[in-house]
């Protein structure tokens, strides 16, 4: 049997095992967890040992837990293509950790031996990444492998005198700039220690308490349950990093809930998957984007997740409103709050996890490593859950690192092809083309260039997770961004926002088609309707441009007062698309909100007065009109 874990088109299939090859398998996925543990306390491991034996355990893992292919009928662990992976990618790996010194010093003339083993790798690494995520990082690494070594064909500024195999395989196998270098190092600094520690939060029931904390703080509103969605996924968001997953596991309670009360189907999973994909850029973790964020610019951590907060709850902020207008407007009431506990009982019972994710920001802040902070919020789960059940459960213990090593394939299987992009845009120059080109489409105009970066990272980011696709964005339109006068924050939170969208844009959105399959929806009317609900993730990256305030960039009172403003804007957005805001908006009311959110958008105090007067007019016709309509 496999487990289907997105949607048919688009799905990760896994193997299911049972008996001695299950715990052969589940003592491998604890094996990786264990390994980027001892590395986080042993930084001084050798990189090239590390690095290496991170990506072979992970292609090993994932070409035993991930069939070759999606065939029903071929979906069995195959002894030939299946251990030909295996033994290739142990061989080439080893071949990599052994006497790599030698190999640095044949740099630009390769033996054949190196040229053979490097193409070995390579074809794993590529087979590796397809198994997990689909074609859609895989083709992009085709493509820029072939652009490498037949860019001599192709005239203009993009042509480039080609590559031959063993430039390309010095490129990327036998240097430190491919498989060996910046990708591996992202993944086991950043990316895998709090994907472990997400993995421990779980295991450990966090994602229960945050879903019952959610219900406890919205019982008593007005379409509560989806109110609980958005809070529920906000906290579960930051710690998975992953839509996907974050709607899988808080989507099986909150999606029921919602039909329950008189939510479409539809809607109840649009509303879930809209915010389980803000979830992944909310502090104090960001799903670790927010490390790879400070890798990339050198900001400190807590800079990046302090300018962050401001942003996402504007973000789910309008996802809040939007789901308010549809309860009024569809007469949806509260949840039974007879099986609601009440706040402080579901806090006195999970208190401690807020402190493992204190504990985190504590330690950054302190300056230490990501990893040394993921491993702190560890240990105090490991000692709060201990406290708590008065036992040291070490099947427990286990269990949460087989989960973690699980959760660890999804990401680490990019780790091979994101090697390959960036050494073959450092191979070829054809990162410094493209900026050049996107300069140039741009017409040196911020918003034509904003719309562009929306346009890439939505097309990069097609089924990727939102850390990859960040780093495929910000390679390639970063320093474009930077050479048109883009603040270095600005540019980065502009990409990161966009490198996340794709989770619920159409045609693709798997957050979407995943809580489509849980609601029994139709997958495209939840896209679409999720992607209303998102308008925050388009409309936002804009402000971070016209309006930078918002992203702590001038003085506290601007900030105060551009923070209200946008507020403001975002209302009248949501009330004009919803039809609804005190009731039912006439047409004219409809545009005059238009009208007024756009003034909003427009730095300058003029604007936002202009912006302000026509909201309070709609408001007070609004609540006029609402009385009226009581009293009759």
């Amino acid at each position: 049997m496999e487990k289907r874990t997105a949607a048919p088109d688009a799905a990760r299939i896994e193997r299911s095992f049972s008996g001695v090859p299950l715990h052969l398998v589940n003592l491998g996925l604890a094996v990786l967890s264990f390994l980027i543990l001892y590395w986080t306390v042993y930084i001084g491991t050798d990189v090239v040992v590390k690095h290496a034996l991170f990506l072979m355990t992970v292609c090993i893992l994932t070409a035993v837990v991930y069939p070759f292919s999606r065939n029903p009928e071929r979906r069995r662990l195959s002894l030939g293509m299946d251990s030909l992976v295996v033994v290739l990618a142990v061989v080439a790996s080893i071949y990599a950790m052994y006497d790599y010194n030698e190999r640095f010093m044949r740099l630009g003339s390769l033996d054949p031996l190196d040229v053979i083993m490097g193409t070995a790798m390579i074809v794993v690494a590529l087979d590796i990444g397809r198994r997990v995520i689909g074609w859609a990082l895989t083709s992009v690494s085709l493509a820029l492998l072939a652009y490498a070594f037949f860019g001599n064909l192709i005239p203009g500024a993009f042509g480039h005198r080609g590559a031959d195999l063993a430039g390309v395989v010095n490129s990327i196998y036998a240097g430190l700039e491919g498989f060996y270098g910046l990708s591996a190092r992202m993944m086991i600094l950043y990316v895998a220690p709090f994907i472990i520690f997400g993995a421990f939060l779980e295991k450990t029931g966090a994602g229960e308490f945050f879903i019952r904390l959610a219900f406890a703080l919205t019982k008593n509103t007005v379409g509560g349950p989806a109110k609980a969605a958005v809070i529920g996924s906000a906290m579960i968001g930051s710690i998975s990093g992953s839509a996907i997953a974050n709607v899988s596991s808080t989507g099986v309670f909150t999606i029921p809930m919602m039909i329950r009360v008189g939510y479409k189907p539809h809607v109840a999973g649009a509303v879930e998957a809209a915010a389980s994909t803000g979830g992944q850029i909310m502090p104090p973790i960001m799903g670790a984007i927010a490390f790879l964020m400070a890798e990339f610019t050198q900001i400190p951590y807590i800079t990046i997740a302090m300018v962050a907060t401001t942003p996402i709850l504007l973000y789910f902020a309008t996802v809040f409103l939007f789901i308010h207008f549809e309860a009024k407007k569809e007469n949806i009431g509260r949840a039974d709050a007879e099986n609601i506990e009440p706040v402080r009982t579901v806090l006195r019972e999970g208190w401690h996890y807020f402190f493992a994710l204190v504990l985190i920001v504590v330690v950054m802040g302190m300056g230490y490593a990501p990893g040394t902070a993921a491993l702190a919020g560890i240990a105090a789960l490991l000692v709060t859950h201990a406290c708590k059940s008065r036992r040291i459960d070490l099947k427990n213990f286990y269990e949460c690192m087989v989960l973690g090593g699980k959760y660890l394939l999804s990401i680490g299987s990019l780790t091979g092809c994101i090697g390959i992009i960036l050494s073959i845009v450092g191979l070829t120059g054809v990162g410094l083309k493209f900026s050049w080109f996107f300069s140039a489409l741009s017409q040196g105009s911020p918003f034509i260039a904003i719309i562009l970066v929306c346009l890439i990272s939505t097309v990069l980011g097609m089924g990727l997770a939102s850390s990859a696709a960040y780093i495929i964005t910000a390679i390639a339109v970063g320093p474009a961004l930077l050479d048109m006068g883009f603040p270095l924050i600005v540019a980065h939170f502009i990409m990161i926002w966009f490198s996340i969208n794709s989770e619920i844009t159409p045609p693709v959105g798997l957050a979407a088609i995943v809580a489509a399959g849980i609601a029994k929806a139709d997958p495209w009317r939840t896209m679409f309707t999720s992607f209303k609900f998102s308008k925050g993730l388009y409309i936002l990256p804009f402000l971070f441009y016209y309006r930078p305030e918002i992203l702590l960039q001038g003085s506290l009172t601007d900030f105060a007062l551009t923070t209200v403003v946008v507020m403001f804007a975002l209302t009248s957005l949501a009330a004009a698309i919803e039809g609804y805001l005190s009731t039912s908006l006439f047409l004219h009311e409809r545009l005059l909100l238009l009208l007024c959110a756009g003034p909003l958008f427009i730095r300058g105090r003029i604007w936002d007065v202009l912006g302000v007067g026509i909201f309070a007019l709609v408001f007070f016709m609004q609540r006029r009109r609402a009385r009226s309509t009581a009293s009759a």
